[in-house]
């Protein structure tokens, strides 16, 4: 297929400058070879191409029919040659990325406005969902890259660290607690604890990782966001399990206050995930290089 589409790109130009050696200059092939590959396609099609005249070539009749054919095609080719080089260039194309709330205001924001500042033409498309939601949206090929904690399965993605999370309570300044104190895990269990929901992996983890212990979590009040957690540990209403890394504003500001716990609970792994059978497009590549260069904490 590929000497038959040079044959089919001399045609074209023979047929458009009515001359082999107008042809051949600028295909800079010899007036022979062009000559050959007319003949040569004339002998493929079993069909007279060309009427040959002393001022040149003439198309036939289904030399005519057969142009407008080639030259559409080649057309299409060369489009198509085109959005490939400015799709590898980062001029046009998308970027499907899948991530939680959170981690999306809290870690990919700055991360998503370098990469719109550098690459305006990529259009950037976000879905949002738990980690395992997300991934199971990365499986489906619904986002190209998705941003979760570490999965028990991560064999079966490409991971990549980006950054720690630490899981800690809070209260409110004036919940009636001792802050001075180191708390067990087993005195946290027995308090109104605000937690999210089963369907957030940080809410599994945390529950594997007191059933561990022997302990049983069974929360006053679950909720489906994180700053709902700390909203409501901060007027009060319990004990919220938070991550420290998403609470900062809420600590500094002194609105909750973070309780000693002993032990305390294993730090989790932020990861981005592609698919390894899946090749990196030049977009997902490229957003890998700005959140390293933009995320790192």
């Amino acid at each position: 297929m590929e000497a038959k589409l040079e044959l089919y790109r001399i045609f074209k130009e023979v047929a458009e400058h009515e001359s082999i050696s107008a042809a051949a200059k600028t295909l800079y092939l010899s007036q022979p070879a062009v000559s050959q590959s007319v003949k040569h396609l004339e002998e493929q099609l079993h069909t007279a191409l060309f009427v040959r005249g002393k001022r040149g070539v003439e198309l036939t009749r289904e030399g005519r029919m057969l142009y407008e054919y080639v030259r559409g095609a080649m057309g299409l080719l060369e489009s198509a040659e085109e959005k490939v080089r400015q799709a590898r260039e980062l001029e046009i194309g998308q970027l499907v990325i899948g991530a939680s709330d959170t981690l999306t205001r809290e870690y990919l924001l700055p991360c998503l406005e370098a990469f719109r500042r550098s690459y305006p033409g990529i259009r950037l498309s976000l879905r949002n969902g738990t980690s395992r939601q997300v991934l199971r949206m990365l499986r489906e090929g619904k986002v190209d890259m998705a941003f979760a904690s570490m999965p028990e399965e991560s064999a079966e993605y490409r991971v990549e660290k980006c950054f720690d999370t630490h899981m800690i309570f809070v209260a409110a300044p004036g919940y009636a607690c001792d802050f001075e104190r180191t708390h067990t895990l087993a005195e946290v269990a027995r308090m109104p604890l605000i937690l999210l929901d089963r369907q957030a992996s940080s809410r599994l983890y945390l529950e594997k990782r007191f059933e561990s212990l022997g302990l049983t979590l069974r929360p006053e009040l679950e909720l489906s966001t994180h700053d709902l957690l700390l909203a409501l540990a901060q007027i009060g209403l319990g004990v919220a399990c938070v991550t420290q890394e998403f609470s900062r504003p809420f600590l500094e500001q002194g609105l909750v206050r973070p309780l000693r716990t002993a032990p305390v609970i294993p730090p989790r792994q932020v990861v981005m995930c592609t698919l390894p059978q899946v090749e990196h497009s030049p977009a997902v590549a490229h957003f890998m290089e700005v959140a390293r260069g933009n995320g790192r904490r």
